[in-house]
Formats: structure tokens, C-alpha cells, sequence
């Protein structure tokens, strides 16, 4: 099976109902992204196929052949997106484990919608931060949508 791993053609020649998450950590050795919970719930897991926001754990890997997968390391080289640099200014990160899901989750929605109000982040923003650190997420999509 073939598909598109961060700009780069990439073959997974394993089960196609393994899970995306496990093929970009296992196979494609990215560990940005993160499992969290396994059911796609918590979002610690979200990556762009096709530039659509997608929770990976949940996703066989045969339903991205012929496509395009984003992780939070396709989404720059150097940490330089605008929702990055949003996040290092804000210092938004407590414990940090479901910051590249958020990061990945909130670059689909400034993408969708380039200067969200208040409501629009709440209800896209769906992934669970256990340090609650949700003022600050949203402090910086504002930033990043100023940016």
C-alpha cells in the first residue's frame, strides 16, 4: 500500500487494518504523534489526510492508499508554522503529551476558518488536554490567526 508521508512517498507492506498511528510510529518511526486513548476520542493522535484533520488511531491504514497523511513533523521543518510559533510564544504546553494533536487540530481549523471567534474554537478545538490548558490554546490560535 502506497500513500503520501509528509511530502514523501512512503509503502507500508504490513496488515491494511492496522491503524494509521501505528504505521506512522512503528513503521514511519514519527513519534510525534502520540496514542492516547485508541478509540479516536482524545485527539492526542490527530494528523491531516488530505489536509482534513483525522484521528489516526481510529483509521485503518488502507483507507489513506493514493493519499496524502500530514504529521506534526510535515507540519515544518523548524517549528516555524505560525500555530507553532503561537504555541512556543504563549508558552501554551503543560505536560505537553497532546500539544502536537492540538497543534495539528487547530492549523486544520485556522486553514477552514482564518479568524475564528471565540464559539468557532470551542467547538472544533474537540481534543482533551489533561492539564487543561485550554485558555491557552485558544489565546493561540488567536495569534496564529493574527499572524
Amino acid at each position: 500500500m502506497e500513500f503520501i508521508l509528509n511530502r514523501r512517498p512512503t509503502t507500508f507492506n504490513g496488515d491494511e487494518q492496522t491503524p494509521l498511528l501505528w504505521v506512522i510510529r512503528e513503521s514511519a518511526g514519527l513519534t510525534g504523534t502520540k496514542y492516547g486513548c485508541g478509540i479516536g476520542m482524545c485527539g492526542a493522535c490527530t494528523v491531516h489526510v488530505d489536509g482534513e484533520q483525522m484521528r489516526s488511531c481510529s483509521v485503518p491504514v488502507s483507507s489513506v492508499a493514493g493519499r496524502s497523511v500530514t504529521t506534526i513533523e510535515g507540519l515544518s521543518s523548524d517549528t516555524s508554522h505560525p500555530v507553532q510559533l503561537a504555541w512556543i510564544k504563549l508558552d501554551v504546553p503543560q505536560c505537553g503529551y497532546c500539544q502536537s494533536g492540538m497543534i495539528m487540530a487547530a492549523t486544520a481549523l485556522l486553514k477552514k476558518c482564518p479568524k475564528p471567534s471565540d464559539a468557532q474554537i470551542d467547538e472544533a478545538m474537540s481534543n482533551l488536554c489533561r492539564c487543561a490548558t485550554y485558555h491557552r490554546i485558544r489565546e493561540a490560535i488567536h495569534a496564529a490567526a493574527n499572524s
